[in-house]
């Protein structure tokens, strides 16, 4: 499978199944569509030569045959036309023994602001508020190090609701987890996401020194910020945070660290939320579309793609021009490795929820991951009895690009992963579908991603001349 597409100025092919991206003139970039089938059938140069030419193409014919032999060699090369190798592995990845890398530790099903998209509600989770006990998240713990099996790298997310909200639980968990690593031979990589809302200096020097990243939770400009995450009584949260959050980053060098945003329906100008959170001085930039039903006022529905399509690009310029320009930032959905990225099963099967991590809520109870909580059918267990559902973890391993219709024609499925089960479930009802406008915008930001890393390194061999 071949993709090919322009943008900014670049002619831009992406052989799918070998991940080789090519940058090239319009000479190539008209013929590549035309040629897959000859070369494939192993067609002679004149062969194809003869039917390239029958389409009209305005070039010479010693250009077109120059071509011809370039493609040729790619496709000898493994760099174009290369066929799908994966789908046979999968079948060996459904079989492998899964063990558990990940928790996500709802630490407080409780929160301090009202976000009008929240899919927690207000950190309910569609049950009751409450706060994890010491005791839960020790036994939580306990499953993650019982069930890793050899792997010896674990991570855990303090999450929410607000976690600051149960602090000293947190800390209490921290040092346990700690505890576990030598006797068990492992290493916790502990993460927490915040409002900010009750960030002080002795939470941020404890996060500093135990937290590897932090999730700072901000939408962008002031207004925008403030009509989606407001405080209970209405006022807005932007004042309160934006100084902590620039504290955090500092503290941090501008590493280990994301402020991650949600766009609506009612700022679909995203780019200048990004653009202004680069502003105040964050470097490590997540803003990402709120997924709701069509229902909800907020939503994004399918009249705003072709307006969303056209913000990723211009968000795209604004970060190539930064970074040439000496002030860059990093946007987490155009970060691509071209060289290496994911493995295979990470690329064919994603995230791994319901298999390889799970959600725990403050009374123990384990879901595929956080949108699942307090939808009983996907309840899997608890930290008392283990895992007890292990026909609904049979599901969720064998959900990947190859059991989803809509991923199969798809040039952005190994990057993607096939997208979120649970949007699909919240959209489908079942897990293997593909939420359709998740989808569109996915492909654009992979399209966008490719693009800056040709424009980047285009950049990196002039200044190589210039020396």
């Amino acid at each position: 499978m071949v993709h090919c597409y322009k943008n900014n100025g670049y002619n831009i092919v992406l052989d799918v199944n070998s991940g080789s991206v090519h940058v090239v003139d319009d000479i190539v970039y008209d013929m590549i569509p035309l040629c897959e089938t000859p070369v494939k059938e192993g067609k002679s140069i004149e062969e194809i030569v003869e039917l390239v030419s029958g389409h009209g193409l305005n070039y010479a014919a010693d250009e077109i045959k120059e071509v011809a032999e370039e493609i040729k060699e790619l496709a000898a090369a493994g760099q174009l036309y290369t066929d799908d190798i994966y789908e046979n592995y999968i079948m060996d990845f459904k079989k492998r023994k899964t063990v558990v890398k990940a928790l996500c530790l709802h630490i407080a099903h409780d929160c301090n602001l009202a976000c009008k998209y929240c899919f927690a509600e207000e950190g309910e989770y569609h049950g009751r508020r409450a706060l994890m006990s010491y005791e839960v998240g020790k036994k939580a713990l306990d499953f993650l190090v019982a069930n890793s099996g050899n792997r010896v790298n674990l991570e855990v997310d303090f999450f929410g609701g607000e976690p600051l909200m149960n602090w000293q639980v947190v800390k209490d968990l921290v040092s346990y987890g700690r505890s576990l690593e030598e006797p068990h031979h492992k290493k916790f990589r502990f993460t927490l996401t915040t409002n900010g809302v009750l960030l002080n200096d002795e939470i941020l020097e404890f996060a500093n020194r135990e937290m590897s990243n932090i999730v700072l939770s901000i939408d962008g400009r002031k207004e925008v910020h403030d009509q989606m995450r407001p405080f209970r009584g209405g006022q807005g949260s932007y004042d309160t945070i934006v100084p902590k959050f620039q504290k955090v980053a500092e503290s941090r060098e501008q590493m280990n660290y994301y402020v991650r945003g949600t766009y609506t329906h009612h700022n679909l100008d995203f780019a200048q939320d990004v653009m202004h959170l680069a502003d105040l001085g964050f470097e490590q930039i997540s803003v990402e579309p709120v997924v709701a039903p069509d229902t909800e006022e907020y939503a994004i529905r399918e009249e705003d793609i072709p307006v969303l399509l056209e913000q990723y690009d211009i968000l795209a310029q604004d970060l190539i021009k930064r970074r040439r320009e000496g002030r860059g930032y990093n946007f987490f959905h155009f970060m691509i490795d071209l060289e290496g990225g994911p493995c295979v099963a990470k690329r064919l099967s994603g995230c791994g929820s319901g298999t390889e991590y799970l959600a725990v809520t403050p009374w123990g109870d384990f879901y595929p991951c956080h949108q699942f909580v307090g939808n009983e059918d996907f309840l899997l267990g608890n930290v008392e009895e283990g895992i007890v559902r292990n026909d609904i973890c049979d599901g969720f391993k064998l959900c990947n690009v190859y059991a989803k219709p809509k991923c199969k024609d798809c040039f952005a499925k190994f990057y993607c992963s096939g997208g979120c089960a649970a949007n699909s479930y919240h959209f489908h009802g079942h897990i293997n579908d593909a939420y359709e406008i998740g989808c569109e915008l996915q492909r654009k930001r992979i399209e966008c991603a490719i693009m800056i890393k040709a424009a980047l390194n285009e950049r990196e061999e002039e200044k190589d001349e210039e020396k």
